[in-house]
């Protein structure tokens, strides 16, 4: 059966949004693409069959179940929100697929390390800007512990072809500087090559967006399997160790898309309350409303929500955002609506995510009247006494159209506008009803 994936083929070549003059409501958010999507892979690997509730409906999801089943996977639709997913074992049965990948992260880079190690005749590719989007940190990693992996393209990106190869690596290196995609994939697939040896796989400096790491090693474990963690340096997996079915396993809702709602509330009154998200989620975006609340925001928080509200003008805010880079991109259209210039640190992997979400970033406030200056790693952001009518370019990156859409709220500090927000249908990659979502929102009296 084929998911049926409420894709926004209504919307048009663009949106208008007029100014909203106050945000309130409650939004039940869209599983998490990260969770989603690693929960696949290793419901594939596992032993047993997963049931998996509220998974996310989205163009990567489905690029990562298209993927699997022409891998030979089965799975099954229950409903929009559940699959049950037949696990191989560690095995898969067609050794021989074309693999499209869309222009999702979190589906091709696991997958690469996967079929690395499992071995088979594989071609993996994707849309234009998947191929400019790098992998040779993983790339390397895997073909120096044995694996056999060529670029078909460009040398360090996309298209590829993995041929079968013999790891034989007790220790594998790679760069964690880029994305931590690398090492999740490295993790992941660490089970598979264990044999009578351990795996231990040492990070080559700086490691960035930690709390992604978090989640991986936390599903690891849903999945049987634990890793020991040497600070942020290195992690082992130990042989005899198997990926095993949990039965059923529930994925969040997604913290990055939590962040455009919350800031909603914290900009445009509120209370404005998203549910999926709560105090124990495993996802670092979370702490997205910790930022908020550093800004003035009131944001209180439940066992599965949390909630958000003005406090009056957003304080400017001067902060490293290595930590959640996807949410982070929230605060930078949050700063328009700031008591001074914000600055955002250390967002380099803004760079090579669907998007060169800094330079498109940059250029996107600037059309509101924003002073933005953007450096290698940071932006700072001024905000203009009142924001401009602007059509904003959304360069097929879900996050840009979701977060410019917060540019029409006025609030307390007077300053929404008309937007005009263009090729709105590129949100199907995590969130397909983010502008119904949106609107629901939307009040036009303040009281």
């Amino acid at each position: 059966m084929t998911p049926q994936l409420p894709h926004p083929k209504h919307y048009p070549q663009h949106i208008d949004l007029e100014p909203v003059l106050h945000a309130e409501g409650t939004v039940r958010l869209p599983g998490s693409k990260s969770i989603s999507n690693r929960t696949l892979l290793l419901a594939a690997l596992a032993e047993g069959s997963t049931t998996i509730h509220d998974l996310l409906a989205s163009d990567d999801t489905m690029v990562m179940l298209g993927a699997l089943r022409a891998l030979g996977i089965r799975w099954d639709e229950i409903d929009e929100r559940t699959i049950v997913v037949h696990g191989g074992g560690g095995l898969l049965p067609k050794r021989e697929a074309d693999l499209f990948m869309g222009n999702a992260g979190t589906a091709i880079r696991p997958l690469t390390a996967a079929l690395a190690v499992i071995g088979g005749d594989y071609t993996l590719h994707g849309v234009s800007r998947m191929h400019e989007r790098p992998i040779g940190d993983l790339v390397d990693a895997l073909n120096a512990a044995g694996a056999q992996i060529e670029y078909t393209g460009e040398p360090g990106y996309p298209p590829l072809r993995i041929r079968r190869g013999h790891i034989h690596a007790e220790r594998i290196a790679v760069r964690g500087n880029v994305s931590s995609q690398f090492l999740t994939a490295l993790l992941m697939a660490a089970p598979l090559m264990t044999g009578s040896h351990p795996v231990s796989i040492d990070v080559v400096g700086e490691l960035i967006s930690k709390p992604y790491i978090e989640i991986t090693l936390n599903l690891m474990r849903r999945f049987g399997v634990e890793v020991e963690q040497n600070g942020w340096a290195s992690f082992t997996v130990h042989p005899g160790q198997r990926y095993a079915s949990p039965g059923s396993i529930h994925v969040e809702g997604d913290a990055s898309s939590a962040s455009y709602f919350l800031a909603a509330g914290a900009i445009a009154g509120g209370p404005v309350r998203v549910e999926g998200v709560g105090l124990h989620s495993i996802q670092g975006d979370v702490r997205f409303a910790d930022a908020l609340e550093r800004m003035g925001a009131i944001v209180t928080r439940g066992e599965n929500w949390i909630e958000a509200r003005s406090n009056g003008v957003l304080k400017a805010i001067d902060a490293d955002f290595n930590h959640i880079p996807d949410a982070a991109m929230t605060i930078a259209v949050a700063a328009l609506y700031a008591d001074g210039p914000s600055t955002l640190r250390n967002i380099a992997s803004w760079r090579v995510k669907e998007t060169d979400r800094l330079a498109a970033m940059a250029a996107e406030l600037r059309k509101l009247g924003a002073e933005v200056e953007e450096g290698a790693d940071y932006l700072r952001i001024t905000p203009p006494e009142q924001l401009k009518p602007a059509t904003i370019a959304t360069y097929d990156d879900h996050r840009m159209a979701m977060c410019f859409s917060l540019a029409s709220l006025d609030g307390q500090a007077r300053r929404g506008n008309a937007m005009r927000i263009l090729d709105p249908k590129c949100v199907a990659k995590t969130f397909p009803d983010y502008f119904e979502a949106f609107a629901g929102i939307a009040r036009n009296e303040l009281f």
